[in-house]
């Protein structure tokens, strides 16, 4: 089995968010496919199947169990397809167990189409305010949860307590403000739920993150930085329910699994 390992979301290597890509010519078992995941430490390994020309099954998996829909992983394996498998093509499908998704080429990026995430409104709590140090300004929650605060250098420089941040909804917990300079909107994610501390570089997630900030700035199209420590750029447009994340991917390094 072919294994390759991309940085997402990045135009070098080391930083944007890793993901191990997996391409296959028939599904192996759910046991297998964890272990690989686990063994490989990632916050995701994707393995992809194909089934007709420029259509392929996609799963995604993290160290701890198989997650519904990861973004950053998405990329990575839509930048393996067309660099190994599909290179005349300028569109690929996924089909996934959240849905269908239509992947492009898009001026050297790559562009993924995905469902916009709803903003459903939560009180802001004392738990919040504890957890972040800081006592956001407003919050919302969909698969995920989003709290938003007033200020950029606060979602730059938190230390959450991972502790008490698994006592926070949602399946992965993010932090945002208003950017500055090129950025509409600084973010950070953390997944405690998924045994990942903190999320380098999140796609899914800015399918709530980019129709927030659509709303609040009055734009459709949006350039957002992830402050981690690896860094990432994603740019995104919010067409009413659908979210474009669009990014640049590269390769680390690829390798033969011994099954």
């Amino acid at each position: 089995m072919k294994q390759y390992i991309v940085d997402a979301f990045t135009t070098e290597i080391f930083k944007g968010n890793q993901a191990a890509v997996c391409i296959m010519n028939e599904w192996i078992s759910d046991e297998l496919m964890k272990n690989i995941a686990k063994e490989n430490n990632f916050s995701e390994t994707a393995f992809a199947v194909k089934k007709q020309n420029e259509v392929y099954d996609l799963r995604w998996f993290t160290p701890a169990d198989e997650i519904d829909f990861c973004g950053h992983a998405t990329l990575a394996t839509s930048f393996v397809l067309f660099n190994y498998y599909e290179k005349n093509a300028d569109k690929i499908s996924f089909h996934t167990k959240r849905g269908n998704f239509d992947i492009f080429k898009d001026g050297g990026k790559i562009r993924m189409e995905f469902e916009a995430y709803k903003l459903n409104p939560v009180p802001v709590t004392d738990q919040m305010e504890k957890v972040f140090g800081f006592r956001p300004t407003e919050a919302y929650i969909d698969r995920d949860l989003l709290c938003v605060f007033d200020d950029e250098n606060i979602v730059r420089n938190m230390s959450p307590d991972q502790a008490e941040l698994k006592k926070l909804d949602g399946l992965t917990i993010a932090v945002t403000a208003k950017g500055s300079g090129t950025y509409d909107c600084v973010s950070r994610v953390f997944c405690p739920e998924l045994g990942i501390m903190e999320d380098p570089v999140t796609g899914s997630t800015h399918c709530m993150i980019a129709p927030y900030w659509s709303k609040k700035l009055n734009k459709k199209e949006l350039v957002c930085f992830q402050s981690s420590e690896r860094t990432g750029e994603l740019f995104c447009r919010v067409d009413g329910e659908k979210v474009s994340v669009t990014g640049n991917a590269v390769l680390f390094g690829r390798a033969d699994i011994l099954e």
